[in-house]
């Protein structure tokens, strides 16, 4: 197998942190600077957009969380998601609320779009510190049921806490003043960890 994504892409960091944290060997990554040509494999129904997981028979797992969801299945050990249903549904509303809700708010394609209408670059930035500070505080009301930590749904990393960190990180790069303690906490106890540090300086930019 091997991961082809964009650089500096919370979408790419994910996978690859989930990988990491399942032990899962694979070839080098492929990295790109976007924008990019469409990705040449088997199964391209969305063009050039990334993360792409090529399996070994040239086909294309697309959708970082799709991509999660099938690695949970494939190797179920460490687990990403809580064994009691309650609390799985919680941590897929807390993961869907910023990989669904927030991240395509403030995505390079639509701050683009932005700027095509007429908005200036800095009424672009400004939409997407709104929008990062807005989802960031719904994310910190949806741990309320996290439970004791330190990560976000209890003593373990999971999907929760893989979708969490590379969103923090592009808080940062647009100027989010983060206040936000229990969404800081997990994130310091994810960073404890190698599979999330080897990602962290390249989760600047969201694909």
């Amino acid at each position: 197998m091997r991961l082809h994504g964009y650089r500096h892409c919370p979408a790419t960091a994910r996978v690859r942190i989930a990988l990491a944290l399942k032990g899962v060997e694979m070839a080098a990554p492929v990295l790109r600077d976007p924008p990019c040509g469409p990705l040449r494999l088997a199964t391209t129904p969305q063009g050039g957009l990334l993360p792409v997981l090529e399996l070994p028979d040239g086909q294309g797992l697309r959708q970082s969380l799709a991509i999660l969801e099938w690695l949970e299945e494939m190797w179920p050990s460490p687990p990403l998601l809580p064994p009691d249903p309650l609390t799985r549904a919680r941590v897929r509303a807390f993961a869907l609320a910023l990989t669904a809700d927030l991240e395509p708010l403030c995505s390079p394609r639509v701050l683009e779009r932005l700027r095509a209408t007429g908005a200036s670059e800095g009424e672009a930035q400004l939409w997407a510190r709104r929008a990062l500070a807005e989802g960031l505080e719904a994310g910190e009301a949806l741990l309320d049921h996290g439970g004791e930590g330190p990560f976000c749904f209890g003593a373990e990393p999971g999907l929760a806490d893989i979708c969490l960190v590379p969103l923090l990180q592009e808080a940062r790069r647009f100027g989010v003043a983060l206040g936000f303690p229990r969404l800081l906490a997990a994130e310091a106890a994810s960073l404890t960890l190698p599979a999330f540090r080897m990602v962290q300086s390249e989760v600047i930019h969201a694909s």
